[in-house]
């Protein structure tokens, strides 16, 4: 199964260090293929490095896509992830984001 789906980058600071190891962390057991792509680029979604030097800002749009057997639960986890900022929200609110 091959799933397609475009987030947004909510996060005040993009993709930077911080949710690229939450995706890497949560696609390390993932059994399907998993790509994003942005301004043309398509990168493997498990790579630490290649997020990274998608220098996806605040307000990016990517698309996710994702083939194999855990497609839907794996898409799942990602837009959420996306939708919550990261984990970053309560962080900026709080002023423990540094």
């Amino acid at each position: 199964m091959k799933l397609v789906r475009k987030v947004q980058v909510k996060n005040r600071l993009g993709l930077h260090t911080r949710p690229a190891t939450t995706i890497v962390k949560l696609l390390q057991n993932c059994k399907s293929d998993v790509y994003f792509v942005h301004k043309k680029e398509k990168i493997n979604a498990k790579s630490i490095l290649s997020l990274l030097m998608l220098a996806a800002r605040k307000n990016a749009r990517i698309t996710i896509e994702i083939e194999g057997e855990d497609a839907d639960l794996i898409m799942e986890k990602l837009v959420e992830a996306f939708d919550n900022h990261f984990g970053e929200g309560n962080a900026i609110r709080t002023g423990t984001l540094s």
